[in-house]
């Protein structure tokens, strides 16, 4: 029975590990081509689409997107190539 006891305990530990490696990340992209007011509409919906990301937010005025996601679901390519398939093309912004 103790044998049992340790691998539900050690299997849980590690579930719970693993559980905490998932990141949460925030980017900002300078988003091309948006000239218009609903452009930040469709950038917005276009990422929000993407697994993983948990929040866009758009500004025309900044022509950029910030957005919280889950980095072990997306990457910045798959915020990038949403956003390009979606007629505006960006790219990451370094800081």
């Amino acid at each position: 029975m103790n044998r049992i006891a340790r691998v539900i305990t050690i299997s849980a530990a590690l579930l719970v590990s693993s559980a905490s490696l998932a990141g949460e990340r925030t980017v900002t992209l300078a988003v091309d081509k948006m000239n218009c007011a609903s452009c930040p509409y469709i950038v917005k919906r276009a990422l929000s689409r993407v697994a993983g990301v948990k929040h866009a937010n758009v500004s025309f005025e900044e022509k950029s997107a910030t957005v919280t996601f889950d980095d072990t679901v997306t990457a910045v390519d798959g915020l990038t190539k949403a956003t390009g398939d979606a007629g505006f093309p960006s790219h990451l912004v370094e800081k």
